[in-house]
């Protein structure tokens, strides 16, 4: 199985390009903290994970999240080869992202800020809250439809 889940920042603005073929695809540089390590003086470390995302959801990220940005990215590993300019074979990783979740931006404040971004309100789906749903009271006695109360054994049992 190869599964990824990373929570992190993004360590710079995110690259938007398109291929030839007009596919849009987003490289971008999550930093992940490290557990900190009494031991070796408490400093915070962080890795840096490359990501690749592709299509409209690379279009999101490119237009909604900046450096600095707090995101869940699931998705999986992908390890690549090609052949330097000096002819040595090289290999990069990346985490290519199958979704990623907008948690927040961050601000001076280091708190979550609203975007000033209207159109981002209006992609949003709306939620309505229902009408008109039929209610039971159930202040008398709960109960009263299920009838017998029918005693069941270890053997009744269907594991």
């Amino acid at each position: 199985m190869n599964k990824v889940i990373l929570i992190g920042r993004l360590a710079r603005d995110p690259e938007l390009r398109t291929t030839a073929s007009g596919i849009s695809v987003t490289r971008f540089t999550v930093a992940v903290s490290r557990p900190v390590n009494p031991q070796s003086g408490g400093e915070p470390q962080a890795d840096f994970i490359n990501c690749v995302a592709w299509r409209r959801q690379a279009e999101n990220i490119a237009k909604y999240c900046s450096k600095g940005s707090q995101v869940a990215v699931d998705g999986r590993v992908q390890v690549n080869s090609f052949t330097g300019q000096d002819g040595q074979k090289r290999y990069s990783t990346d985490i290519v992202a199958d979704n990623v979740t907008f948690l927040g931006s961050r601000n001076t404040s280091n708190t979550v800020e609203p975007s000033n971004d209207s159109s981002f309100v209006d992609e949003m789906p709306s939620y309505n809250e229902p009408q008109n749903i039929p209610t039971t009271d159930v202040s008398d006695d709960p109960f009263k439809d299920f009838g017998e109360e029918v005693a069941l054994s270890d053997d009744d049992l269907p594991f």
